[in-house]
């Protein structure tokens, strides 16, 4: 590891951030002084004895190698001055798999949660250096200690002797240790975000009286909207700005601002921020840009910016973004032209352009938003924070996001998938990269890319995946107004039989059931039907029907058991508008015996808000919510425990092969053995050097035999470099000596169905595994599915069950169906081995043998590559 990236941020308890970094010899005189402050009884619970504080003490913590010893301390600022606030090591013990582990927290900081972060970066950093067990020594007085250990999630052992307690626990983090993480992100997350919410006082840095100042018009904005609490603007030369009074400084103001909107130029940012954080501020918005979005430079101040918010324990929101509004406390802290109407979608962007035209299509459409945030370079607040925030809201029960890029895309889909439970996350992600080019790719990497990683995502997440703005304003106007469906099962009604047709094709294509109404239902329907009407589905009540027409026949229909939904086309007449319409769709679905979406489509020039233009754009955002009730009816899942994998054996396997290069295709003998470090199942299988050595094999192995280049990487089909159905020994020397050199021999294996397994890297995502149909036309048949690991038990039966190679899996014209919970056992299995070792780039089983009774994987290769560790300084 190298020790210039130690650098880790992590959120406390109350909603306050800290920054955590490596120790260097610099911080001789600064960890003194930090000894110094503590009381005698923190010195004597970290030593052991009242040792006196000396240059020897420190001496031990302050070049830490990261391979034998790790040193974090956290830092902050106090008057504009850094100081070290806490200190938390481990070193290696003779058993090279375990350290010693042991921390000091500055007095006034503990019982914040502050020893708990440090112990979860420190196992992170041990864990890199193949540390698998921490052992503290911890006085039986010392409770806080002994607090921290049993919180923190590990599974503890400890052992009485004297005085003194030994904790013993494994750093391998597990489903219920990362379960414990997110919970305590969740809560801390939440409190640091209410106070750019519901703030008691704001102050507009920049804030002007100057016709076009962006900070002026956000003062107007918080000063139009109502804004429930007080609002400052701060100038240089402290004007008054829209009549009330200015103010030259923060250090003027006669409160602390519990939120501050930064409007300065780029170059005069840091210092206004550290003014207001120097007052007490903890929640920041910078709307200027100037920062990482205009290069190396900015992208400098930037980093300066976040480490000054930082080192005060606060949040950032932005910079270079539209700001934010919220209803619940009537803040409108913009720059948009006029206030977004209140409602209950949360809307976080990463394009305040994007926002903008949302909030001007909010009323064509009937849009209301419980809060809207421009997330700009998120450098600090990011749509996970967002997500976090508005899972507590009750003001908020439809979460939409537009995502140009991921900063932690893992963390992104636990959030999701628990946010999804309860309420709608929908999302529009644009900008979506290529994995980047591959030398010799398999064909899991052939099949794969960062389209597929981000349609794995949002499938397994539970997100609702909008693929243009058109919509994702159709989709939130639909989840914020209308029920679930409990199935695809619809109806359609309409007074333009055209429009109907229309329709009906567009369910169909869409994989929804224009369903045959129920003999009570045409009865009912041809009471009230014109007698040149039609009262099948779709039902055309003709171009006279009137408002009370589509009244009557909506009675009936809605009521139908049958029908899971009911489309109403208009298309204006003189007999009636669009107007009475809509208001009997939106009566009928009130008083509907059960709720039922009803959804309108009104062919218009001014059709009523909330409904939609054409029956195409209506019968897209109701397949969404078909799925969403879809994945919401499937099983939650969870990681499955795999308790007979050899984790340090694979270590040690891809550490060897990467010593030589930082890009090697794996040969037959370490291949073999790292997939048996996972359990994988491989067909028998022995190296031969020679014709000789081959037939010796074949004859050990059983006729008939396969032979196959033993090359690495290389797909063997495509040279000639595969032998099959050998049925003597001659067959398998001429074999042999055809493919030439190193050859592997195996027993012929025919009895089955062919399927591909494997995963590769997606350096935003991490592992994907893949699977589908396999063989020679693995790549032409296509339709691999891809999941992100971990695999949940649901992400795997999923994949295996779905698609072309469901069908396979079956049982495919005749042949006998496939062992699923085999299938489903081995893609486990390469979820951990892929998600445990981002050195294994790429991996193909090809084929897996499928059977009734089991699975066996026939051939395998697998690229293993040095990974590029991406800095990410946020650990929530």
């Amino acid at each position: 590891m190298d020790p210039a990236t130690v650098v880790r941020d992590v959120i406390l308890r109350e909603g306050t951030t800290l920054r955590l970094r490596g120790t260097t010899p610099r911080d001789a005189d600064d960890l003194l002084a930090f000894f110094s402050r503590l009381s005698e009884e923190s010195r004597y619970f970290r030593f052991h004895a009242f040792e006196a504080v000396t240059p020897e003490l420190v001496k031990p913590f302050l070049d830490p190698d990261w391979a034998e010893r790790g040193d974090l301390v956290a830092v902050v600022d106090e008057n504009g001055a850094q100081r070290i606030a806490a200190l938390a090591s481990w070193a290696r013990l003779r058993d090279p798999a375990r350290a010693e582990v042991s921390f000091a927290v500055e007095d006034r900081l503990q019982r914040q949660g502050v020893g708990t972060r440090l112990l979860e970066q420190l196992a992170a950093t041990a864990a890199e250096a193949g540390i698998e067990e921490f052992v503290a020594e911890v006085l039986q007085g010392n409770t806080a200690m002994l607090g921290v250990f049993r919180d923190a999630g590990f599974e503890l052992r400890r052992a009485t002797e004297g005085a003194t307690i030994e904790v013993t626990f494994p750093i391998a983090p597990t489903e219920a240790y990362r379960a414990r993480i997110d919970t305590r992100d969740h809560e801390a997350v939440v409190a640091s975000l209410r106070p750019f919410f519901t703030p008691a006082a704001v102050a507009v840095l920049g804030a002007s009286s100057r016709g076009g100042s962006i900070g002026g018009a956000v003062f107007r904005n918080i000063v139009e909207g109502g804004f429930e609490g007080t609002v400052y603007p701060v100038n240089r030369r402290g004007e008054a700005v829209a009549g009330q009074r200015g103010f030259g400084s923060v250090e003027e103001l006669p409160e602390i601002p519990e939120l501050a909107v930064v409007c300065f130029p780029a170059e005069a940012v840091l210092e206004g921020v550290g003014a207001v954080l120097r007052r007490g501020t903890r929640a920041v918005c910078v709307i200027s840009a100037g920062f990482a979005e205009t290069g190396p430079e900015g992208a400098a101040r930037e980093a300066e910016l976040l480490a000054l918010v930082r080192g005060y324990g606060a949040r950032l929101l932005g910079p270079n973004c539209l700001g934010l509004s919220a209803a619940a406390s009537h803040l409108n802290a913009t720059f948009a032209p006029h206030a977004f109407p209140p409602g209950r979608i949360g809307f976080s962007s990463q394009s305040g352009a994007l926002g903008l035209a949302l909030l001007e299509e909010s009323a064509v459409r009937g849009l209301g938003f419980s809060a809207f945030v421009s997330i700009g370079n998120k450098a600090d607040v990011s749509s996970n924070d967002l997500l976090e925030y508005w899972e507590e809201d009750d003001e908020t029960t439809v979460v939409v996001l537009y995502v140009e890029s991921f900063g932690n895309p893992r963390k992104f889909a636990r959030v999701a998938r628990r946010v999804a439970r309860s309420k709608p996350v929908i999302a529009l992600k644009s900008g979506v990269t290529q994995a980047g080019a591959r030398a010799a790719a398999s064909h899991t990497a052939a099949l794969a890319g960062s389209e597929a990683a981000v349609r794995a995502l949002f499938r397994q997440a539970g997100v609702v995946r909008a693929s243009s703005l058109e919509e994702l304003v159709d989709a939130a106007a639909l989840f914020s107004s209308q029920p679930l469906p409990h199935g695809r099962r619809v109806a359609i009604l309409t007074n333009a039989g055209g429009f109907g047709i229309l329709c009906a094709d567009a369910c169909d294509a869409a994989g929804l059931e224009v369903v045959q109404l129920g003999s009570e239902t045409r009865a009912a329907l041809a009471a009230v039907m014109p007698t040149a009407g039609s009262g099948a589905n779709p039902i055309d009540l003709l171009g006279s029907a009137t408002a009370k027409d589509y009244e009557a026949a909506l009675e009936p229909v809605l009521a139908d058991a049958d029908v899971d939904a009911v489309f109403v086309l208009f298309a204006p007449t003189a007999a009636v508008d669009a107007a009475s319409i809509w208001a009997v769709v939106e009566e009928s679905r009130r008083a509907a015996p059960e709720p039922k979406p009803v959804i309108a489509a009104v062919m218009a020039a001014e059709r009523p808000a909330g409904a939609f233009p054409y029956p195409e754009s209506a019968v897209r955002a109701f397949v969404r919510a078909v799925e969403r009730a879809e994945w919401l009816r499937r099983p939650a899942g969870s990681v499955p425990d795999l308790e007979d994998i050899d984790r340090g054996a694979a270590e040690t396997i891809i550490g060897e092969a990467l010593e030589a290069a930082d890009d090697v295709w794996l040969e037959p003998v370490p291949l073999r053995r790292l997939l048996e470090a996972y359990g994988i199942p491989l067909v028998p299988e022995v190296v031969a050097g020679s014709p000789d050595e081959a037939v010796k094999a074949a004859r050990e192995l059983g006729f008939p035999s396969v032979v196959k280049t033993a090359e690495a990487g290389v797909h063997k089909t495509e040279i000639g470099g595969v032998a099959l159905n050998l049925t003597n020994e001659d067959e398998v020397r001429a074999a042999a000596e055809r493919i030439g050199s190193t050859v592997l021999v195996q027993p012929m294996v025919s009895d089955g169905t062919e399927v591909l397994a494997g995963l590769v890297q997606d350096p935003v995502f991490g592992a994907l595994v893949a699977f589908g149909p396999g063989g020679e036309l693995a790549e032409l048949v296509g339709e691999a599915g891809f999941a992100i690991a971990p695999l949940t038990d649901a992400d795997a039966e999923e994949l295996v069950s779905s698609g072309k190679v469901g069908r396979l899996v079956r049982g495919y014209r005749g042949r006998p169906a496939a062992d699923e919970r085999a299938l489903a056992a081995l893609l486990h299995r390469l979820s951990r081995l892929g998600y445990e070792h981002p050195e294994v780039a790429e991996l193909d089983l090809n084929p897996v043998l499928a059977r009734p009774d089991g699975c066996v994987a026939l051939d395998a290769r697998v690229r293993l590559r040095r990974p590029e560790r991406a800095a990410r300084l946020k650990t929530w």
